[in-house]
């Protein structure tokens, strides 16, 4: 199988981190939603990344909805989400935060370089948005003893809080800063792994 986008997307990153960390074998197609847009179009009529093609060419689309699949891939004793119950929602829930602060994150990126004047509604509200989550995030994560969100193990809101704040803190340093001792903390103890170290990008934004 063979995962579509660059890891400079936080999407694309957490669906890549993910399948190493599982053992999963797939060839990378760093193919940009702009430069290489008809190439996604192929695959995924929306032309959005990731986008996950299987062997017999089912493309899955939306990362958690890869994430889903492959933990049905692996099993539920190596799934990295619980299968039910409470545990598995309070993961869904940190997981939900973390990816509607890369969604936030990106689409200011995407108000930066492609818009001739910014639109300051939209800055100000994205921004805001951008604030409140980084502030419940570091609260929660502040108050948690484990080395990881819900437990000992890594876990997909782990993978999705650490890849949404390197795409935060690279695009907009100004708002993931020294206010969030925590948040920092944790993105540290996972780019520390040889799987994030690996998969990464230096983000590259489009150009307007």
């Amino acid at each position: 199988m063979f995962l579509i986008g660059q890891y400079d997307s936080p999407f694309v990153r957490r669906t890549a981190i993910a399948l190493r960390l599982y053992g999963l074998p797939f060839e990378h197609k760093p193919w940009s939603t702009f430069g290489d847009a008809e190439k996604v179009a192929a695959y995924n009529p929306v032309q959005r990344v990731p986008t996950l093609v299987l062997d017999d060419g089912e493309a899955l689309i939306e990362s958690g909805a890869i994430l889903d699949y492959l933990d049905e891939l692996v099993g539920p004793e190596k799934a990295m989400i619980a299968r039910s119950g409470i545990e598995r929602r309070r993961h869904l829930r940190i997981m939900a935060l973390a990816t509607g602060l890369a969604d936030k994150a990106v689409s200011l990126v995407y108000e930066r370089v492609l818009r001739k004047e910014q639109l300051k509604l939209w800055v100000e509200r994205c921004e805001g948005q951008i604030s409140r989550v980084l502030a419940v995030l570091e609260q929660e994560r502040t108050a948690v003893q484990t080395p990881y969100w819900l437990g000992d193990r890594i876990g997909h809101a782990d993978i999705a809080v650490a890849c949404a704040l390197r795409f935060t803190g690279e695009a907009h340093p100004h708002l993931f800063d020294a206010r969030y001792p925590a948040l920092k903390a944790h993105a540290e103890r996972c780019e520390a792994l040889s799987p994030f170290q690996e998969i990464v990008q230096p983000l590259a934004p489009p150009k307007g």
